[in-house]
């Protein structure tokens, strides 16, 4: 890769090259001095080839960047500036997993100096950078915030797949431990995000603002999962009643579905878990959350119950799930929700056969257990045939052209088309039909 030869004043580290940290290397490298580090060495190295792992940028995207990428600790010892871009997941219990945090936080903490500012970007409860990670940085380096060293939060605010809102022409949040922490931070995000940004009061308020644009998300969408379960009662279609309703000026525009991945469908819980600290009951967060979360196996329930109504038998019946990526036309698997519709189906005894476009085979197989298709010159070829029913779980681009023909053509007699993102509304006429 090309080198820059310009210096600025701060020479930048960037701990956590995935789906954000490493497009803000990228971005950083443009005006700076870069070193950009991963503890995944594979990772490393296929960066360095120009490919990236999360299949976010592309190889023209590394092309004339200052930029070392490294998985290394003491390759980013000369760095002035740390920035850390870790996952913050949760464990089994849906409470913080902060294991990756303060991990990377040590490693920081092992090649800080006097002078130096640290910033972190990943998502956290209000608090969680002053009292949980600055420690570890002062116990370890033997330094005093404010004194010997300055930090600061910005929240990222990527969102995978999204080719509209990026990181340049995204507003960024930032804050600092004090008033020249936050100057200096301003000044380093001010340089690459053209839309600018907005400075927080403090480093809890920076915090607050991003755990809370997903709880509200997350509680809105959970608002419409649960109308969609009461319309469906009703015998009606949630996504005719939103677009009657979207006529008005003010209806917020949300829509039920899944709600997986690594943002909407964790960061609540960040915030439910400081709120028990506080000794305080989240009823709405806790609420959306059940519901979105409870979603796989309602689904699931609802394809075994229209089995039944379409006189299948449900024990060895074939079900095509199409999609098991978190979202449409990315390949991040954390947290797919559709993984509870698959296992609820095959609690049932239901057989199912997935197919993904998007999603790694072999990261699917690792992560979950599941084999997925391998790709296919026809659609017939790619996706067998007999079907009892298929469902269509992620809008992907390739999966919005197909037609009710392409459907028939690969199922049963008498198949049902599960239709959770209500792609083909208003289209089936031949076939069985479900949405959300």
């Amino acid at each position: 890769m090309k080198k820059i030869a310009e210096k600025k004043e701060e020479k930048i580290a960037v701990v956590g090259l995935g789906y954000v940290g490493l497009p803000l290397a990228l971005a950083f490298a443009k005006k700076f001095e870069v070193l950009g580090f991963d503890i995944s060495r594979a990772k490393v190295e296929k960066m360095k080839k120009g490919i990236d792992p999360s299949g976010e940028m592309t190889a023209d995207d590394f092309n004339g960047r200052n930029i070392v990428l490294t998985s290394e600790l003491s390759d980013i010892e000369t760095a002035t500036f740390y920035v850390v871009a870790v996952p913050t997941p949760v464990n089994s219990a849906n409470e913080p997993d902060l294991k990756p945090l303060l991990s990377a936080t040590e490693s920081v903490a092992k090649v800080l100096k006097k002078g130096d500012c640290v910033v972190y970007e990943s998502t956290v409860y209000p608090g969680c950078t002053e009292d949980d990670c600055v420690p570890v940085l002062e116990k370890l380096s033997g330094l005093k915030m404010g004194k010997d060293f300055k930090v600061g939060y910005s929240p990222e605010r990527i969102n995978p797949g999204d080719k509209v809102h990026t990181l340049k022409n995204t507003m960024k949040i930032v804050s600092g431990c004090d008033k020249a922490a936050l100057e200096r931070v301003a000044k380093v995000y001010g340089s690459i995000i053209e839309a600018g940004v907005h400075k927080a009061p403090s480093i809890k308020v920076a915090e607050a603002a991003k755990i809370i644009e997903n709880t509200q998300r997350d509680v809105n969408i959970a608002l419409m999962n649960e109308l969609s379960i009461l319309f469906g009662r009703m015998g009606i279609n949630t996504f005719d009643v939103l677009e009657a309703a979207g006529t008005k000026w003010n209806f917020l525009k949300f829509y039920p579905g899944l709600v997986g991945g690594h943002c909407i469908g964790v960061d609540p819980y960040y915030l439910v878990h400081k709120a028990h600290q506080l000794k305080y009951h989240t009823k709405v967060i806790n609420a959306g959350r059940f519901v979105n979360d409870s979603m796989g196996g309602y689904i699931g329930k609802k394809v075994v119950k229209a089995l039944v109504e379409g006189g299948k038998a449900i024990k060895g019946a074939k079900v095509l799930v199409l999609g098991i990526t978190f979202k449409e036309d990315v390949a991040d698997i954390r947290n797919s929700k559709v993984v509870n519709i698959i296992e609820e189906l095959h609690s049932y005894g239901v057989k199912t056969t997935v197919y993904d476009p998007c999603a790694d085979p072999e990261e699917v197989k690792k992560v979950y257990g599941i084999s997925l298709l391998k790709p296919a010159t026809t659609k017939s070829a790619q996706f067998g045939k007999g079907y009892d029913a298929v469902v269509v779980a992620v809008a992907h681009k390739q999966f919005k052209d197909l037609k009710e023909k392409d459907f028939i053509e690969v199922s049963g007699p008498d198949a049902l088309l599960v239709d959770i993102k209500g792609l083909y509304r208003g289209k089936i006429r031949k076939m069985r039909y479900w949405s959300l």
